[in-house]
Order: structure tokens, then sequence, then C-alpha cells
């Protein structure tokens, strides 16, 4: 009849073990528009988006190496890592619930204590002092089975927390290969600033040199070799400003590679072209932001963790089914503890039921409630704000591409306004004013210009980072870390 009842028991327990409290984890509904909002941005093709290693687009083997190594090398990147790993761990503590824990101890004793011993007949007893040695060794057990699901939702809960370690390192990525194409862009605008400042130097130089042996010659007047003067170190001025942004994106893209900031100096030092991408770049629909960007599905794990802990809170308020046993044996001589039955054990169910926590448990699920409507608050807001990051890429990069065209075609009429200024100077049909002003003109477009070609790379970078690109690259280089 006993056994009968301890296999009612396990039977009943196994088959109500199969429901979980607490709410099961939906995807919240978010408004996603079917297409892009903006107009058709030039040198946007809508069309699915198959290339993740969007740097190699630019054909610049600096950059592409520049990528490649802060993958590997950045601390922020090896930071989030080991959070990954950290949550991997918590996950395994979680997932040690499903399991009976078992210890062994043993101990060994030497008493001392005084028995009273009779004397004989018509003696009073006397009182004698014993020793003996005990030597115990045994095992006790415990196992608590998951009934209303509680450890299950502790599980669903420290899953979650590592699927959100992982996307944020994926966001780490991102965030970190974008900063070193935008970087590398800046730096190379300023070496190419830098050289037509240097250019206009050298030009401005000479048409001060021409205008003081003109006015030597009484062809000119000393105004003019002022306003020559002037305008050669109004330029010159310009050249600390350059070397610093130099410096400073040298420094940075060091940083982000995970050495001391002047450790590329002699790498970068050299002046390039400014990485420039294809004739279009795909950027997919708005539906699929939620499968790439890792910040959204990193938001969505954190929901589906809050989810699974109202459930764990609202196990509380059930009770704890628990099996225990103990067994061992004990002898007062070392060698009469044997490995066969021990000579005691214990062996039962448990129950606990919470009968008064003043409020402790609904607190806490009010608590857990709340911070997933957080959560979900968080989701709707992480994916608004990415549609709106991706919108204003769009329109940035288009709209740059038009200015740069149109400073472009101001660079060419600048150049043919200082040639022909220079000429008829030369010849005395115009005043040396016209000279000056074409040649402030020429300088001011195609710095202008420059800048407008760095921030047309700048932008598409910005526009590859708001789509979610190039997070696959730190699945491999997360894979050949972590495995041993």
């Amino acid at each position: 009849m006993r056994r009968l009842s301890w296999a009612s028991f396990v039977i009943s327990t196994l088959l109500l073990a199969g429901c979980a409290v607490g709410p099961n984890y939906k995807r919240p509904q978010v408004a996603v528009p079917r297409q892009w909002t903006v107009a058709a941005a030039r040198g946007i093709a809508p069309t699915p988006i198959e290339k993740e290693d969007w740097w190699s687009s630019f054909q610049d083997p600096e950059l592409n190496s520049l990528v490649e190594r802060s993958a590997k090398q950045n601390l922020d990147l090896q930071l989030a890592l080991e959070r990954v790993q950290e949550a991997r761990a918590s996950r395994g503590v979680a997932r040690s619930g499903y399991f009976p824990s078992i210890d062994g101890a043993a101990a060994a004793t030497r008493n001392r204590q005084r028995i009273i011993v009779p004397a004989g007949p018509q003696k009073s007893a006397v009182i004698v002092p014993v020793e003996y040695n005990n030597f115990q060794g045994g095992f006790a057990a415990s196992w608590e089975l998951d009934v209303f699901g509680g450890i299950r939702r502790s599980v669903q809960a420290a899953t979650a927390d590592m699927i959100a370690a992982e996307e944020n390192r994926r966001d780490v990525l991102v965030i970190l290969l974008g900063d070193v194409g935008r970087m590398y862009a800046q730096l190379r605008g300023f070496q190419r600033r830098l050289e037509i400042a240097n250019k206009n130097i050298k030009t401005q130089q000479d048409t001060l040199d021409l205008t003081s042996a003109r006015a030597k010659a009484g062809l000119a007047t000393e105004l003019d070799v002022s306003r020559a003067a002037a305008q050669l170190e109004s330029t010159k001025a310009v050249v600390p400003t350059l070397l610093s942004g130099i410096d400073v994106s040298i420094h940075r893209l060091s940083v982000l590679l995970g050495e001391e900031p002047d450790a590329l100096r002699s790498e970068l030092e050299k002046t390039n072209p400014i990485p420039s991408a294809g004739p279009e770049v795909d950027v997919g629909l708005p539906s699929e932001l939620l499968k790439r960007r890792p910040d959204i599905r990193r938001s969505e794990a954190q929901l589906a963790a809050a989810t699974a802990r109202i459930g764990e809170a609202k196990a509380d308020l059930f009770p704890r089914f628990v099996l225990t046993g103990t067994a061992g044996r004990q002898a007062t001589q070392l060698h009469d503890l044997t490995l066969s039955a021990g000579n005691f054990f214990s062996a039962g169910p448990g129950i606990s039921l919470p009968l008064f926590t003043g409020g402790r448990i609904r607190s806490n699920i009010a608590v857990q409630t709340s911070r997933q409507r957080e959560a979900v608050i968080g989701y709707q807001s992480t994916v608004l704000n990415a549609l709106e990051e991706v919108e204003n890429a769009l329109v940035s990069y288009s709209q740059e591409q038009e200015r740069r065209d149109r400073l472009n075609d101001a660079v060419a009429h600048s150049q043919l306004a200082v040639d022909l200024a220079t000429e008829q100077y030369k010849a005395g049909l115009v005043d040396f004013l016209s000279v000056l002003d074409a040649q402030r003109d020429l300088y001011a477009n195609e710095d202008q210009l420059v800048q407008s070609q760095t921030s047309v790379t700048t932008n598409l970078v910005g526009l590859y980072r708001a789509l979610g690109g190039g997070w696959n690259l730190g699945r491999t280089v997360a894979t050949s870390k972590s495995t041993p």
C-alpha cells in the first residue's frame, strides 16, 4: 500500500509538471510600413540585402584591414563577448535546478563521556570515564520537482538573457565597424583638405610674390600686396585645424583597434583617396529590420526574459514539492565502514507552502509585471527609432550626393574664373581684387567639395549601420575566441 501511494504521488506530480504558471511570450505587434516613406533616394535599391561585409564595397584594402583587425582586437567587443560567456554560465546555473542535488559528508570524532557503572551488591555505583571513536560517512540528496514551472520559467529567462547578451555583442560590433568606417573616411577627408590647402597656399604665395614684384615696378599698389598677404595668412591658419583633425582621427582609429593612440601613425599618415562605394546600395524593406538590427533583437530577447520572470514570480504562490533522502554508515572502528548498504537511511517527499509573507510574493509579481510592460514599450521604441535612423540616413545620403555634384560644378567654374581673372589682371583689364576673390572662391569650393565627398561616405556608412549590416562578421570572431 505504501509503494502504491509513492507511485501515485510521483505520477500525479509528473502530470502536474506539464504546466507552467505565468504568461507565454508573444512578440508584440508593431506597425511597420511596407515601404520606406522617403522618396526614392539616389543610389538606393529596394532589393533584399545579401552582402554583409559592406566595407568591401569601398574597395579600399586599408579599410578592409582596419575592419578585420578591429573585430579581433577591440576591447569593447571583447568586453561584450565576456558578458555573453557570463550569460551562458548564468543559464547553466538556472538549468541546474532541473537535477537532484547530492552532497557527501564524512566525519571522524574522538568522544569522551562518563557513565555510571554498578559496583556490585550493597555498593554504590561508580562513575567511569569512557573514550571511543565515531566514524560516519553518508550522502544527502534533494530534488525539487518543478510542478508549477518556476524552474522552467527561470531557465527561459536565463536563456533570453543569454540571447540578449549575444545580440548586444552584435550591436557593439555594428557600432564598432561603423565608427571605423566613419573615422577612416574623416581621416582621408582631412588629408585631402590639407592637400588642397597646401596647394592654395602655394598659389597664393606665387600671387603674393608676383604682386610684390609688380608693386616694386609701379604696376601694383601696396594695398594689393597687403590683400594678397592677408589672404595667404588666412589660408595658412586653416592648416593647424586640419593637422589636429588628422591626429585625432589616427588616435581614435588606433584605440578602436585596441592599440595605443599613436600606434597607426606610420600606417595611416600617407594620404589616400576618400573611399567611395558602388553606384547602388541594397536597403531591403522596413520589415527586414526586425530580423537584421541586433538592437531590436536584443530588445525582444529582454522582453522575453521579462515575460518569463512573471511566471517565475507567480510560482512562489504555489506549493514546492521536494524529494529528500539520506543514507550512510557509522562505526566505532574505521575498518567497520564498508561500501555495503548503510546502517541508516531516510527518504520521503516534502511539501512547503507559503502561508504568510507580508505581501512579498504578490509585490514581486507586480514588479515583474511592470518590468515586462516597460520591456514592451522599450521594444516598440527601439523599432521606431530604428525606422527613423534608416529614413534619416536615406535622406542624408541622397541629398549629400546632390550637394557634392553641385559643388563639383562650382569647383570647375571657380577654376575657370581664377584662370580668366589672372590672365586679365596681367593684361591690365581687371583689378587685383578680382583675382583675390576668384582664388578665395576656388579654395572655398574645393574645401567644401572635399567635405561633401567625406560626408557622402560617412552618410553611406551611417546607412549601413542603420540597416544593421556587418554583424555576421562577429559570429566568426566570437566562435574562434570561445572555442578552446
